[in-house]
Formats: C-alpha cells, sequence, structure tokens
C-alpha cells in the first residue's frame, strides 16, 4: 500500500507541472460543483465521509460502506439558459467491505442562434458534455488513512465538433472517529483528450485540492475548511478597474500581494446539525467573492447557502449560491435510500 501512495504523489506532482486554471483546458464543467450540499459549502469540498454517494464523484476516497444503495440526483438551474446535473451511486459487495461507485455528470448549454461570416442567420444549434465516472476506494490496513480512485470517460458535443477524454482522479483521506476529523487530499482530471474539437490536442482541468473538517465537541456544528487550485499558487490577476490614477493622470495597476494569493485558494463552509434530520449549511468562497464583486456595492458574492431535510427513506436538499448582483443558482438535490 505504501507503494501505492508515493505513486499516487508522484502522478499529482507530475501533473502539476502541467497545470492549467480556467480559460486554459477543455471540459470545464468536470469542477462545477457536483451537488446541492456541496455548492452550498462553498463549492469544492471534498470532506464528507459518510452516506452522500456525490462526494464520490469529487473526492474517491470518501467512497465508503454508508453509501450502500445510496442513490442520489441532483439538479442546477445555472447562468442563462445552461443547466446541469450529476447522478451518483453506490454499491457494496463481499460482507459490505468494499464499495463500487458510479457517476455521471452532464451539462447543457442550451440553444445558439446561428450566423455565417456575413451575418445571415442559419440554423440554431447547442452543445453539451457528459462525463461517466467509476470509482473505488480501500482503507489501508490497520490504518486510519483510506486510497481511492475514479476513472472518467468523457464526451463533448459543441455545434458540429465533438470530442472525448479520458482522466483519472486520485485521492487520499485520513478518517480519525475518535475526533470526528478528516483530512483529504485529491488530484482530479489527471488525463488527455482522446479525440480532439480538430486538430488541437488540449490540455484537461488538471486540479489539487487539500482539505479538512471537523465536527465541534458538544456543538452540533461542522466546519469545513478547503484549499483549491494547490497546483499553481498564482492564481490572482490584477482588476484594472481598480487602478489608481493620480492627479497627472498616471494609472497604477492593483498589486497582488502573497496574502491575495494566499486567500483566493481558500473556501470555508459550517453545516449546523449534521447528524439531523435537518440541516444548514453556509459556505463563502473566497476566490469568487474577490473576483466577482463589484465595486462600491454590496452584492454578496461569494456566499452560498443552503438546507436539507430527511424524510423516512428521501433526503431533500437545496442551495442558492450568489455570484454578484446580476447572477446566482439555485441547485437541486435528492437522495433515495434504496435499501
Amino acid at each position: 500500500m505504501i507503494q501505492k501512495l508515493i505513486a499516487i504523489g508522484c502522478l499529482i506532482v507530475t501533473a502539476s507541472t502541467f497545470a492549467q486554471v480556467g480559460g486554459k483546458a477543455t471540459y470545464q464543467f468536470l469542477n462545477l460543483g457536483i451537488s446541492p450540499r456541496q455548492v452550498a459549502l462553498g463549492g469544492k469540498v471534498v470532506t464528507n465521509y459518510d452516506y452522500d454517494p456525490t462526494q464520490g464523484i469529487f473526492n474517491p476516497a470518501s467512497i465508503n460502506p454508508e453509501m450502500d444503495n445510496q442513490l442520489s440526483l441532483n439538479y442546477n438551474n445555472y447562468i442563462g439558459d445552461v443547466n446541469y446535473g450529476t447522478a451518483a451511486y453506490a454499491y457494496s459487495w463481499d460482507r459490505r467491505t468494499q464499495v463500487i461507485h458510479t457517476g455521471i455528470t452532464y451539462i447543457n448549454y442550451g440553444s445558439f442562434d446561428g450566423y455565417d461570416e456575413q451575418g445571415n442567420a442559419t440554423n440554431s444549434f447547442g452543445g453539451g458534455e457528459v462525463a461517466l465516472s467509476f470509482g473505488h476506494a480501500r482503507n489501508i490496513a490497520f490504518t486510519n488513512f483510506h486510497i481511492g480512485g475514479n476513472i472518467k470517460f468523457i464526451s463533448s458535443k459543441l455545434e458540429q465538433y465533438t470530442s472525448s477524454g479520458v482522466a483519472l482522479d486520485l485521492a487520499v483521506m485520513y478518517v480519525y472517529e475518535a475526533w470526528d476529523l478528516h483530512v483529504t487530499a485529491v488530484g482530479r482530471n489527471i488525463g488527455t483528450q482522446i479525440s480532439p474539437y480538430e486538430t488541437t490536442i488540449e490540455k484537461l482541468p488538471f486540479e489539487v485540492i487539500l482539505g479538512v473538517s471537523q465536527t465541534l465537541q458538544n456543538i452540533p456544528i461542522r466546519w469545513h475548511f478547503t484549499l483549491e487550485n494547490m497546483q499553481r499558487w498564482n492564481v490572482a490577476f490584477a482588476n484594472p478597474n481598480r487602478d489608481e490614477i493620480d492627479l497627472e493622470g498616471n494609472g497604477t495597476a492593483e498589486k497582488i500581494t502573497f496574502i491575495d494569493n494566499a486567500f483566493r485558494h481558500m473556501i470555508f463552509g459550517i453545516e449546523l446539525f449534521p447528524e439531523s434530520g435537518f440541516n444548514l449549511r453556509l459556505g463563502y468562497n473566497f476566490r469568487r467573492g474577490e473576483e466577482l464583486r463589484i465595486l462600491e456595492q454590496r452584492s454578496f458574492s461569494g456566499l452560498s447557502a443552503g438546507f436539507s431535510v430527511k424524510l423516512n427513506k428521501l433526503r431533500l436538499s437545496y442551495a442558492y449560491s450568489k455570484y454578484n448582483s446580476a447572477a446566482a443558482t439555485s441547485f437541486f438535490g435528492l437522495n433515495i435510500n434504496l435499501q
């Protein structure tokens, strides 16, 4: 097992040398929030280790026997006419010690009006992408460590152009039950295009995510702290709207400091009454809040909130995520216990 961990680490480090962030890789839908629970906690949370099978799509090391015969269906009314959703299911065999997991993520970009190079109207067109994943996790014997992996098959169609790809997610998770403490590291979307849209092979949106969470002692609150895009430190950029102009009309660009970059990797979330039939969730995504906020206007960008209600073998979830004063999304989820 130690050799497997070393191999995982080598793969993550090697892939990080080719890492890119938003706008420089294809299949960006792979890094969208996968469930109302994850989105309500700020997005990209990877520290849940319980009944929720959707967590296995983002962090395969979290696949565990509690997910047995759990089915999750989720739908997000995203920005504009875009909508996307996920589905996940887990099944245990071999005396409930071995769990296999499957998940699907799709996105529909809606309909677009087509025009030729002279500006004449042509046929309308659409676009969509889908990823099908299969995952498995194992406990390292006599330890609190779990390792897991997903393999994903990706298909994309944008107007008349099609593409396919394959990717791996590799993860390690430490679960210390005495403190109800979870610590994890995930390398996501390690892979390549099999067939490009035309001739150029594009990079996949590789990302390293670190996370830690814990339930407070004698207080029904679980906190989640996530570090996203750790494969690349410099994720902040200078906003030209924040340039300082002196009396002579000379401009000084916004300075991006070490602290600016540090905060833009952070996501913080809390879950109230995490073990009960009704819970509340609140999150803040620092990078989203900083990059999408409107100057001199309170827009609450970066904030997200949600709740879930358990009704016998059903659990209903909802999340509301704020981007800025002009954009927000609603995420709906249903978890079904099929046992």
